[in-house]
């Protein structure tokens, strides 16, 4: 789960990590207008905060508001110096599409922007907490040089990238912080208050249950103070149940069939193919998913109904998949084992005479009483095809689409 800059900052400053002045979340064009009625006489956009502050005086940074790096780059990140330019930034960015080196060659559609008071930078660092895998343990990331630029920069320099693992259960120790603040040159007047950050950043990537927790760039201002200019924080999926007030946040990423799979308990995740695929377990479904690939297709969808699927769970699934137009075949491969075939036949075969099914659908079923479900299967009277094995089910599954 993702979090948006501006929600990753509320967390910072719970945290004690100072970041810029926050101005307004705007989600409308309704929201510029009253940022622009309001200004400096009262709260803007009141439906984002209670608390918001005033615009005060410019320079305004305008930051569109999407889950990928290299916004500045793509035109996402503005500077204003003035109201009428404030206005501009802030229409012309809110429902613009961005594309840069993160989103794969697809372009982000902007649909919240975030306007805070601009920062003097003197210098720009990089920090970051990840989870080693190879180490077993979060592990602090950082450089004396951030910003855009980031990536190159480790590629070119990479001795210059400090590396520090952070215990799980006392988190970042105080001497850590002290001789990670040394090796990045970090001056006398913020050092107290760089190493409190150091410290909380590792506090925020344990109890958030997070799997990175990112500032790029924490800035040293030319008033010698620290401010974390960006905020990037992602939790782990599995632990978001523990994480209340993180679990009632939108999911931004998710599609809107992604999300009606998720509220009645179904494994779905869609892809840009043209095949539905519907599976049991999370194994087996990724080796359909590649099999439909080495067969010439796409699968439109990752689906798994699980190991004790029934009726109902197989409806939906069906449901859920062809709510995605593109779909022109459903390929269903399942493992009976707890779930016997039989059982998993008779399911498909209530499924599809419930909804109506038009679609050509290919079943491969394997597993516990086989021989009984393909049987009803055969004798369904329904337009089922079916194969004896993935390979075969896939070529199939392929040829129909086309």
């Amino acid at each position: 789960m993702k979090l948006l800059e501006y929600e990753a900052k509320e967390i910072f400053e719970k945290y004690g990590i100072p970041v810029p002045h926050k101005i307004a979340v705007i989600k409308t064009l309704k929201d510029v207008e009253l940022c622009m009625m309001h200004h400096g006489t009262a709260p803007l956009a009141p439906q984002v905060s209670e608390a918001m502050p005033t615009t005060g005086t410019g320079p305004w940074v305008v930051k569109a508001q999407v889950l990928a790096g290299g916004r500045g780059k793509a035109g996402g990140i503005k500077i204003a110096a003035t109201e009428a330019e404030l206005a501009d930034f802030c229409k012309n960015m809110l429902g613009m599409e961005i594309a840069t080196h993160q989103t794969h060659g697809q372009a982000l559609k902007v649909k919240e922007v975030l306007v805070e008071n601009a920062t003097n930078i003197a210098r720009e660092i990089y920090i970051s907490v990840v989870l080693d895998r190879s180490k077993a343990t979060p592990m602090l990331i950082a450089c004396s040089q951030g910003g855009m630029s980031i990536e190159e920069f480790a590629k070119e320099k990479p001795e210059l990238i400090v590396k520090m693992p952070v215990d799980i259960d006392a988190g970042l120790k105080d001497f850590q912080a002290r001789q990670l603040a040394f090796a990045l040159n970090i001056p006398g007047s913020v050092f107290p208050e760089f190493t409190k950050i150091a410290r909380n950043l590792a506090k925020i990537f344990i109890e958030s249950d997070a799997s990175l927790v990112e500032i790029n760039p924490l800035a040293l201002t030319k008033e010698g103070g620290i401010i974390a200019i960006d905020a990037k924080i992602v939790i782990d999926d599995n632990a978001v149940f523990r994480q209340k007030l993180l679990a009632s946040k939108p999911d931004h990423e998710s599609s809107e069939i992604e999300k009606e799979a998720k509220e009645i308990g179904i494994n779905y995740i869609g892809l840009d193919g043209n095949i539905g695929c519907m599976v049991n377990g999370a194994g087996l479904a990724m080796a359909t998913l590649d099999t439909v690939k080495l067969a010439g297709g796409n699968a439109a969808n990752f689906l798994d109904v699980g190991g004790g699927a029934n009726v109902e769970q197989i409806t939906k699934a069906f449901q859920i998949i062809l709510k995605d137009k593109r779909v022109k075949a459903i390929l269903v491969n399942i493992f009976g084992g707890i779930m016997k075939c039989d059982n998993i036949a008779q399911g498909i075969v209530e499924a599809t005479g419930k909804i109506g099914l038009k679609t050509p659908l290919i079943v491969r079923l394997e597993g516990t009483r086989v021989k009984e479900g393909k049987e009803i299967l055969k004798n369904s009277g329904l337009k089922i095809e079916q194969a004896d094995s993935l390979w075969e089910a896939a070529q199939k599954a392929v040829r129909s689409s086309k």
